[in-house]
């Protein structure tokens, strides 16, 4: 087959991770393309690559470029991976006959409105998500033919990892909590402080920190916050960190807060490289966390809730080491490039097939 990704993100973050290592994973028996718009994409990217402008939704250079595209490598599929590009991609397939797989990475339900009709049924031909959950969601809306959605769970580029995770840092308290995300409203960082500071209020004399990795418009309110929790001795915001594996190989506990989540790339990770895990019910973690088992859920705004899980784990290190053991199992059992790679080639040939029925 002959794919073409695309993704116009100007970040870095979980999406844009998925879809180079999808890249990646598919080019190695596949011809593969990315269009992207930012060097933060092309530099990291590994396969063959074009820089395009993605100006707005319907931007017709960005169209032009991509159909001299389609048509010199012959493409079979293409794979829009942000919202910014789906109707882009829904009108490339039928301008060049080709199929029209969107991937959407968070739970998000749908609208009945036009927009989402011509985006999600008219002018797609398949759907990949990361969870069953977000599965569910789609299929809510009675105008979305739910064949046509896949589930196909993240993968892990373990070697990798594991590489990178061998540079040197040098913890800044003896126990460590880690949370890596876009400092955005949905990602819940506020909600992580507040129980933060409600764990360091009882245990006041326990040198614990809290490291918060990534960037995003509600960095100076959420430093503010913390000053005002008087916990700003034991919260560290590190800012976009290109490879933040090595903190997570030292840290203890990981926590994704968000309130929207798909299967969270950054929430595996950790898994893999010995944290603790501690979600919101959001998305797919549910898939991912069986909880009291290999990890804890816990009900986003639970503040107390969530503290009370951060003492019991930090005072309990036989409880760390059995929680660890099984969700590393999981996500080495589950969580694979090579079997991701299998399964998005599985559905775009079925998807390719249709054309021919």
């Amino acid at each position: 087959m002959k794919i073409l990704f695309l993704c116009s993100a100007k970040k870095w973050g979980g999406n844009e991770k998925w879809t180079l290592l999808a890249a990646q994973a598919l080019a190695t028996k596949h011809k593969v393309i990315v269009g992207y718009r930012s060097e933060v994409i092309g530099n990291r990217c590994t396969t063959a690559s074009i820089k395009l402008p993605f100006i707005n939704e319907i931007d017709l250079i960005t169209i032009g470029k991509l159909i001299k595209v389609i048509k010199k490598e012959k493409i079979d599929i293409i794979i829009p991976t942000k919202r910014k590009e789906y109707v882009i991609a829904g009108i490339l397939s039928r301008v060049c006959h080709i199929k029209n797989i969107i991937r959407l990475g968070i739970d998000r339900p749908l609208t009945n409105t036009f927009l989402h009709k011509l985006i999600y049924q008219i002018l797609c031909d398949g759907i990949i998500v990361n969870a069953n959950k977000t599965k569910a969601t789609l299929a809510q809306s009675p105008w979305l033919d739910a064949s046509k959605i896949k589930v196909i769970y993240n993968g892990l580029d373990k070697e990798n990892l594991l590489k990178e995770a061998k540079n040197s840092f040098t913890p800044p308290h003896p126990f460590l909590i880690l949370s890596v995300g876009s400092l955005i409203s949905r990602k819940g960082f506020d909600f992580l402080l507040r129980a933060f500071a409600l764990f360091i209020k009882r245990n006041k004399n326990t040198d614990v920190g809290l490291i918060i990795a990534g960037d995003g418009p509600l960095l100076n309110h959420l430093k503010e916050l913390t000053k005002s929790l008087a916990i700003d001795n034991n919260v560290h915001f590190t800012g976009f960190i290109a490879n933040p594996y090595p903190i997570m190989k030292a840290s203890n506990i990981y926590i994704t807060a968000s309130q929207a989540e798909g299967i969270s790339n950054a929430l595996l990770e950790s898994i893999a490289l010995g944290c603790v895990p501690i979600s919101t019910y959001s998305g797919g973690a549910e898939e991912i966390i069986q909880n009291n088992d290999n990890g804890f859920l816990v009900e986003y705004n639970h503040e107390e809730k969530l503290a009370l899980l951060i003492e019991n784990l930090y005072n309990h290190q036989e409880v760390r080491e059995k929680i660890t053991t099984k969700a590393k199992h999981m996500v080495e059992t589950t969580f694979s490039s090579e079997r991701m790679a299998i399964e998005i080639t599985t559905f775009c040939q079925s998807i390719i097939s249709k054309k021919h029925q």
